[in-house]
């Protein structure tokens, strides 16, 4: 069973920062492509970022274009964590924020479906 732990939500001004963390146990985390998303109040999920699996030393980000310049997608494949840095946050970033892992080799992955696990989700709000 894998299981998959957020932390590192919270509240912040506008033009503040925080960093996302989510924990993965119960299977080989360097397998899997990981991601975030998230869930705006009354909209539905949305892919942020993704991380590819390592390969030949390096890996592969992608990100939602809204989010290109202030978000920062990273693994740490020796802790089976990866990371979301969040710089510059507006208003408009609140939401609950989910990490993701996709099992294959297909990339980039920015389906919610195309995932097979989730974590339970963490607050980010954003004030102006």
């Amino acid at each position: 069973q894998v299981q998959l732990v957020e932390s590192g939500g919270g509240l912040v001004h506008t033009g503040g920062s925080l960093r996302l963390s989510c924990l993965v146990s119960g299977r080989t985390f360097s397998n899997y492509v990981m991601g975030w998303f998230r869930q705006p109040p009354g909209k539905e999920r949305e892919f942020v970022a993704a991380v590819s699996r390592i390969g030949l030393g390096t890996s592969f980000t992608s990100y939602t274009n809204s989010v290109k310049g202030r978000f920062t997608i990273s693994r740490d494949n020796a802790k089976n964590t990866e990371y979301l840095q969040m710089n510059s946050l507006r208003p408009e970033d609140t939401a609950v924020y989910y990490c993701a892992a996709a099992d294959g080799t297909r990339w980039p992955v920015t389906r919610p479906a195309d995932h097979d696990y989730w974590g339970q989700g963490t607050q980010v709000t954003v004030s102006s």
